[in-house]
């Protein structure tokens, strides 16, 4: 493993903990740093606000950040079945320019992802999930993304990167690594009509705010099916974190720690950033806490029942549908009840042997399909394939 060190500065801890609380559990990088083991997580504070744009300076001038939120996770206890240890590697040094600092993130996250190390970043803007992409591409393997916003954040190619123009800048990087891009808690008054449509054209998905609130099960296979996840802090209503230039709007906050859980325990999620964090009020340092603290819950309780190999483990169900004479494969995992869908990649005279990409998704699909119904993910997922 490439030493991943010169890139942070080590954290003060001079609180005393009990033997079961994180602060005593967590080995942090106060001295010196850490020998990393795989299958675990490794929490990354990044104080980086270039790329944040806002309109009145009053506000840019509060950007301080939640430094503090590491006092309020020291102080909760471990889960009853975390069974490795955790890591804090301190504070990401930024850069001489922006550009240096998602150089220097990008590499810390591709040495974690290659190892096994699930990273948590907490940070100052969004446009960091960037740098998250950048340290992907080093894998060279397709990458789906998930944001949690009430907002597309796609922008123009022609606009420098920020907190709010960010997934515009991934979708025209060269080599593309992007296969999927998910959002979840989008407020249509803050969506443009031309980026509703593109997201239309690219077949992404969108889980509206109203949607996520009736049903978090249309939720769940998206968070399921995604290899970073970016959760925009300022999705959580103001009157959540006393935000007085906050949205109305929004999650509560025993959503977003739940999001934060379901995003932990998938299999496929290998790193979770919170971004939009502009201050350093106690609730939320509490907030930002107790998510990091819901999503390691949810790491150390993943089921390990993604469908890859032998298929003795999951129920299999075929449906045909008269419609169109499509016959769709669902898969169910006997240890977790959690649903699948097989995709026929498209007809392709280069390819020789047929194909199939696994979707997460819900059991609404598969009873959508047993009335003789083509469930719309199985739709949009094929003509990405193509």
């Amino acid at each position: 493993m490439k030493d991943i060190s010169i890139y942070f500065q080590p954290v003060s801890q001079t609180l005393n903990f009990d033997d079961e609380q994180l602060g005593s559990v967590i080995e942090s990088y106060t001295n010196e740093f850490p020998v990393l083991m795989p299958n675990t997580c490794a929490i990354i504070y990044v104080p980086e606000f270039r790329g944040v744009v806002l309109e009145q300076e009053s506000v840019e001038k509060q950007l301080v950040g939640p430094s503090n939120f590491r006092d309020e996770l020291y102080s909760l206890y471990k889960g009853l079945d975390w069974k490795t240890t955790i890591y804090d590697l301190g504070n990401l040094m930024p850069g001489k320019e922006l550009s240096d600092t998602y150089y220097a993130l990008g590499q810390v996250i591709a040495e974690l992802v290659k190892n096994n190390i699930v990273p948590i970043v907490v940070g100052g803007g969004q446009d960091l999930t960037t740098a998250m992409f950048i340290g992907y591409e080093e894998l060279e393997q397709l990458i789906n993304t998930c944001t949690i916003d009430s907002k597309l954040d796609l922008g123009t190619p022609e606009d420098p990167v920020t907190h709010e123009n960010y997934i515009g800048s991934l979708l025209i990087r060269r080599p593309c690594y992007l296969f999927n891009h998910a959002n979840i808690g989008l407020q249509i008054p803050f969506a443009q009509p031309k980026e509703l449509d593109l997201f239309e054209k690219l077949f992404f998905d969108v889980c509206r705010l109203g949607e996520f609130n009736a049903d978090f099960k249309t939720a769940e296979p998206i968070l399921r099916n995604s290899d970073i996840i970016s959760f925009d802090f300022q999705a959580i209503r103001a009157s959540e974190i006393n935000n007085e230039q906050g949205n109305p709007n929004g999650f509560y906050a025993e959503q977003a720690c739940q999001i934060a859980k379901y995003a932990g325990i998938s299999d496929k999620a290998t790193s979770f950033g919170i971004f939009n964090c502009f201050s350093d009020k106690l609730i939320e340092a509490k907030l930002i806490a107790q998510m990091c603290w819901y999503f390691m819950d949810g790491f150390f309780d993943r089921k390990g029942d993604f469908p890859v190999g032998s298929k003795i483990e999951y129920t299999k169900f075929t449906v045909f549908l008269e419609i169109g004479e499509h016959e769709i494969v669902f898969y169910r995992s006997n240890k977790s009840d959690r649903w699948w869908m097989e995709v026929p990649y498209p007809p392709s005279e280069f390819s020789k042997f047929e194909r199939h990409h696994l979707v997460p998704c819900n059991k609404t699909d598969y009873d959508n399909a047993m009335k003789n119904e083509m469930p719309d993910l199985w739709w949009r997922t094929y003509q990405k394939l193509g």
